[in-house]
């Protein structure tokens, strides 16, 4: 069996050109709620009727962005190799990668390989050298953002620190509640179980949004755990 011809990076994104979508939230949480994931696919559905592209499939993670090692971007990335796409559709940049170093090891790819690279948000599509051009700047502008808002924010929180202000949200979890999941979890129950329970009773989580998940019950029975052996 022959296998497929290896895509060929075209001139420009025609219409009638094959491409493959790319969706990506940080957390199980947001995964479960599905919104920041639908969003995402509109928008990678309404570009491609607009522009008359015919969409081979969406492939989506919930996984961090720190890495590119994700099994839905391999995937992705698979399909386009073997010659069923010519681009990779992505609505958010950050969605794809929020590292420059990983960021220019993929455009390194997609040109070796022969595919594109389409990013809504910013507008910026490689598969012009110009563009290519745009998304290594735009990456690391994006990059550099992160940092300097991350270093504000710390410099905040440590001034906020210092005059003694409790950050964070209050928490949700009560004393009752605490003692409750140490002695199902002492009386054998699993961190699931327990979490299927809070879930199936409609108690808050921690952060009065979301659902409960055996990490978060598991969580809050160390932290009972730390404070009684500290007393």
């Amino acid at each position: 069996m022959a296998r497929p011809t290896r895509s060929r990076k075209p001139a420009e994104l025609a219409s009638g050109v094959t491409v493959a979508g790319y969706v990506r939230v940080s957390t199980e949480e947001q995964g479960i709620s599905g919104a920041g994931l639908e969003a995402q696919r509109a928008a990678i559905q309404s570009e491609c009727t607009r522009r008359g592209w015919e969409l081979l499939a969406i492939f989506e993670d919930v996984a961090s962005g720190k890495s590119l090692i994700r099994p839905g971007l391999a995937q992705a990335q698979a399909a386009i190799a073997e010659g069923q796409a010519v681009a990779l559709v992505v609505a958010k940049l950050d969605r794809l990668s929020r590292s420059v170093h990983d960021f220019s090891g993929l455009l390194l790819r997609a040109e070796r390989e022969g595919w594109g690279l389409r990013i809504l948000d910013p507008d910026v599509d490689t598969v012009s050298p110009t563009g290519t051009l745009l998304a290594h700047i735009t990456s690391a502008v994006a990059e550099w953002e992160r940092r300097i808002i991350g270093q504000r924010t710390k410099a905040a929180l440590e001034v906020k620190r210092a005059q003694g202000v409790r950050l964070g949200r209050p928490p949700l979890v009560t004393e009752e509640l605490r003692r409750s999941i140490r002695s199902a979890h002492r009386h054998g129950r699993s961190w699931s179980e327990i979490a299927r329970r809070l879930e199936a009773r409609a108690v808050p989580t921690p952060t009065g949004r979301g659902h409960w998940f055996p990490s978060s019950v598991r969580q809050i029975a160390k932290a009972v755990k730390s404070t009684r052996e500290v007393a």
